[in-house]
């Protein structure tokens, strides 16, 4: 189960299921522990059946989800955060301020790469090529800079509140805008908004209502390449992701001690 369908479903629940099934989140992805498979199992049938209305089996499938998780333990499950592309900082997770965060885009010829980075030690990294219903011309880059944000947002249950997004695109800057002014229909040229055979609704259309339900969420302009530490280190994510795409080097380390070193200098000038 992929985080947005998680997100989707929890929203669907009662108050009394919903919180929970939240301290059962990690279990929903993909793992090679055949215990925590069995736990994520029963998480997935419960979100299904209450999906249908069924709350009484809802709730008996989450008892036993809950006796599964008590019984066997966390240790061995990955973190959400530790999926594919994605990973987190240990040291800055538990900071207590409003949560910064920077996102970009890198495109070259066919190959393209997005990243973020939060001040709560997340970051991530993705490659992307071309594709039949990628838009193509002008639109591509701006497309990718929204993508890059959904690819921030997603990588939390529910984006925390008053957090601050910096993109250097101030053409994704408007857009972002827009769909928070409630103008979700409205997308950039060339993007195509049929279905996808891998995903319920398309990257930019989730974005755009995900946005339009967090006015609490501030999208602010930072100029690229100025040395603001979030900014370069999500440019640097993204272009790591556009080079794997051609090149062959094992990402995951890179990646992490490029997000530490500008995590650092991030939090340290915050103390100057």
């Amino acid at each position: 189960m992929r985080p947005d369908e998680f997100r989707q479903a929890l929203n669907l629940l009662p108050a009394a299921l919903h919180d929970r099934v939240l301290p059962l989140r990690r279990y929903v992805f993909r793992t090679n522990c055949p215990q925590c498979q069995r736990i994520g199992d029963a998480v997935t049938l419960a979100l299904t059946a209450a999906h249908y209305d069924q709350l009484t089996s809802a709730g008996q499938l989450l008892d036993n989800a809950t006796r599964l998780a008590e019984e066997h333990g966390t240790a061995c499950r990955p973190q959400p955060d530790q999926e594919r592309g994605r990973g987190q900082v240990g040291r800055w997770a538990a900071t207590s301020a409003p949560v910064v965060a920077a996102t970009d885009a890198s495109w070259k010829g066919r190959a393209g790469g997005i990243g973020y980075v939060a001040s709560d030690g997340r970051y991530g990294l993705r490659s992307r090529g071309t594709g039949r219903l990628d838009p193509t011309g002008a639109s591509r880059v701006l497309v990718n800079e929204l993508r890059a944000v959904d690819f921030l947002l997603t990588a939390y249950p529910e984006p925390p509140a008053g957090m601050t997004v910096l993109v250097d695109s101030l053409a994704a800057l408007r857009w972002l805008g827009r769909w928070q002014d409630g103008e979700v229909a409205a997308m950039p040229a060339g993007y195509s908004v049929r279905q996808r055979r891998w995903a319920d609704r398309p990257t930019l259309v989730r974005l755009a209502d995900r946005v339009s339900h967090r006015p609490d969420l501030a999208f602010r302009h930072v100029k690229g390449h100025s040395g603001h530490a979030l900014n370069e280190a999500a440019d640097g994510l993204s272009h790591m992701a556009r080079r794997r795409v051609e090149e062959t080097f094992d990402v995951r380390p890179r990646a992490r001690a490029l997000a530490e070193a500008f995590l650092r200098d991030w939090h340290a000038s915050l103390t100057r």
